[in-house]
């Protein structure tokens, strides 16, 4: 009898009393704040399609366009100057918290304003990063659609008088829904959501921000269809030992170069303070930096998703891959040092997939697009430092593809 009660001390030392049934409750509204971060994400991609072509083309329309396809000639260097100067004013005039790319403003509306978020900056915020990317900008719409799924995440704990945890658990709930639905991938959105903006580890949050990550991904295959968002080629069934000794060492070149991307994005942050005029024309300086790089290289406008395709299925020329690594890489830290609105994780891709393109010229061949996968989660990871996050998400990746291919063929 007294080894039972001293179980049952045990026991009840070690239980989670931070769980209540008040989580039923915040279950049910994250279910509700998944389903809305779905069309979120659908409304943002069609905006950035919609200012694509406006910008580039001269014409009204939502269907996929890149930027790269153009006939401007060198008027392409004004293009992104335009959309920095609307950037800046709508910073200036509305709201200067959509300068940025969405993941800090969400860590401190969490950090420092109670998990509060500004209701106009669920439309400002969409808004202005459609027409930075729309505009040329170097940048991805995921971080935008984590911020704005945030928001409304917010004002839906706001609304119901929810306390500063329940509020935050709710605005991850949002950022999470809004990743899940753009790449289909509601595991690691969870994950992202859990390594950097929950700052804990409990079911009161995992829980409700899980359900709406699940909800946004279920919703995003009647929007925006099956499958993830890049389809990739199915791979061995297990990697040589030579080849797991090769991609220690990509990891360690996928360090080497997050330390350098992070090191010029602080660099130039602290270059554009310097600048002796005010902020709400740094975008459009940021715009013309946009605008030279996409003269010289245009695959490096836009947001890039098909050209992160392509470097999975490793159907890239090399001199695409020096463009990605060198041009891409420099106008993307340029331009988000300069304050302007978009996503990091496109970018970020982008540039790891070039890195392993490079590498799969001399690394063992270990299936088409291995390496570039591989340089993409540890891109991700390193930068971000997100470790769990990007190897899940280059995991789901793999299976969710492998899952269309099953099936396509049956």
């Amino acid at each position: 009898m007294k080894q039972f009660d001293r179980g049952k001390k045990v026991s009840n030392e070690l239980g989670d009393f931070t769980t209540t049934t008040r989580l039923l409750k915040i279950s049910a509204l994250a279910l509700g704040i998944g389903a809305v971060s779905a069309f979120v994400a659908l409304g943002l991609l069609k905006s950035i399609a919609l200012f694509t072509n406006i910008f580039f083309y001269q014409r009204i329309g939502v269907d996929g366009v890149q930027p790269a396809g153009h006939h401007l000639g060198p008027l392409v260097i004004v293009v992104p100057i335009i959309g920095g100067l609307i950037i800046g004013l709508m910073a200036r005039y509305g709201s200067e918290r959509i300068r940025g790319h969405g993941i800090p403003e969400a860590i401190e509306a969490i950090l420092l304003n109670g998990s509060r978020v500004e209701p106009k900056l669920a439309i400002l915020k969409p808004v202005s990063s459609a027409i930075s990317i729309g505009s040329g900008g170097p940048f991805g719409a995921e971080g935008p659609i984590i911020m704005t799924g945030g928001a409304f995440g917010s004002m839906a704990a706001q609304f119901f008088r929810l306390s500063s945890t329940e509020r935050k658990t709710l605005l991850v709930a949002g950022a999470a829904g809004g990743m899940s639905a753009t790449f289909a991938s509601p595991v690691a959105a969870a994950m992202l959501g859990a390594e950097l903006l929950l700052f804990e580890w409990k079911p009161r949050s995992l829980i409700p921000v899980a359900l709406a990550s699940a909800t946004a991904a279920v919703i995003r295959r009647h929007l925006l269809g099956l499958g993830p968002l890049f389809q990739v080629p199915i791979h061995p069934a297990a990697v040589s030992p030579n080849g797991l000794l090769f991609c220690a060492l990509a990891g360690l070149l996928a360090g080497m170069l997050s330390t350098v991307l992070t090191s010029l994005v602080y660099w130039s942050e602290d270059t554009f303070h310097k600048v002796p005029i005010h902020w709400m024309w740094w975008p459009a300086i940021g715009g013309l930096f946009i605008g030279l790089g996409g003269l010289v290289f245009p695959q490096a406008l836009g947001v890039g998703y098909e050209t992160i395709a392509d470097l999975i299925e490793g159907d890239v020329p090399g001199r695409i891959l020096i463009g990605i690594l060198a041009v891409k890489a420099a106008i993307w830290a340029l331009a988000l040092g300069s304050g302007t609105s978009g996503g990091v994780l496109a970018p970020l891709l982008m540039i790891g997939g070039a890195l392993g393109g490079v590498e799969s010229m001399f690394f063992p061949n270990e299936g088409v697009g291995f390496w570039p996968l591989i340089s993409m989660g540890a891109i991700l990871g390193g930068t971000m430092r997100v470790p769990f996050t990007a190897v899940i998400f280059a995991l789901e990746l793999l299976m969710t593809s492998m899952l269309s291919y099953l099936c396509l063929s049956a």
